[in-house]
């Protein structure tokens, strides 16, 4: 069955999940943002529909995806309550929001499902956690919003307990990942590689060891034990990792990151 998605806000993470969309059938994008010019470049090329304010998106969809920052949603779904009612789902990737939360702005009128994403979403790979326990939503719109994310990358159906927890590992931990990137391009630039070159390594270091750790499924502890040689150069660099608490650091800022989560709820 055709169905409508609505996107209120079209800035990265929305125009990304309408771009990866483009591919699931019998899908199509209506979006409404405060910037025309962002929903206007999706329309050029075919990726969405603009809606002229959003109490007509709200009406116009199927499922409803806000994408806006968290200071601006309780302005935006005073806005969008209007249309609103059983028959749209009403799917939330804003940070911090709980359900409880979403069904006291939209009164209770339809179904909603609160989604944690990351960024990798931009290149369709990104990771959500989905918590479907709204006890409006019915089996078909669970298995349909569970479609749609696992068109941008993996899914994870998730109780609401542990989204903070998702969030300090998954959602701020592509930031994790790029700053110890960052780390070694600085290294190789030290050791004298031309910037655009100690990138390109470190991108091909990343890209290669991630794809070591999904297809082979081995544990990464045994790969780190395969590239450690006794006395060699590997054990040589860890051991000043150890000395320097960096595996402890790593640990206690996914925590910082959840307690922060938790913090935003409130």
């Amino acid at each position: 069955m055709a169905a409508v998605i609505g996107f209120l806000g079209a800035g990265n993470m929305g125009a990304a999940i309408i771009k990866g969309l483009a591919a699931v059938p019998d899908v199509s994008a209506l979006a409404y943002d405060v910037d025309a010019a962002k929903v206007a470049a999706l329309a050029a090329d075919k990726l969405a529909k603009p809606a002229a304010t959003p109490e007509d998106l709200a009406a116009g969809s199927d499922y409803l995806i806000l994408c806006v920052k968290p200071q601006y949603l309780a302005a935006a779904m005073a806005e969008l309550a209007p249309a609103l009612g059983p028959e749209t789902v009403l799917v939330s990737i804003v940070a911090g929001v709980t359900v409880e939360k979403l069904r006291e702005l939209s009164a209770g009128k339809c179904p909603v499902v609160r989604v944690m994403p990351n960024t990798p979403a931009l290149v369709g790979a990104g990771q959500f956690a989905l918590c479907l326990d709204d006890p409006a939503l019915d089996a078909e719109r669970k298995a349909f919003v569970e479609t749609l994310f696992a068109a941008l990358g993996r899914t994870y159906v998730l109780e609401e307990k542990f989204f903070d927890a998702f969030t300090g590992l998954a959602g701020s931990g592509p930031a994790y990942v790029l700053h110890f990137m960052e780390a070694l391009i600085e290294s190789g630039v030290l050791m004298g590689f031309p910037r655009d070159k100690a990138t390109d390594i470190v991108i091909g270091l990343f890209a290669g060891t991630s794809k070591l750790a999904a297809e082979t499924n081995i544990h990464p502890s045994i790969l780190r034990e395969m590239v450690t040689s006794p006395a060699g150069t590997t054990i040589e660099a860890l051991m000043h990792l150890d000395r320097q608490a960096v595996r402890a650091a790593i640990i206690d800022a996914a925590v910082a990151s959840r307690d922060r989560s938790k913090a935003l709820g409130a």
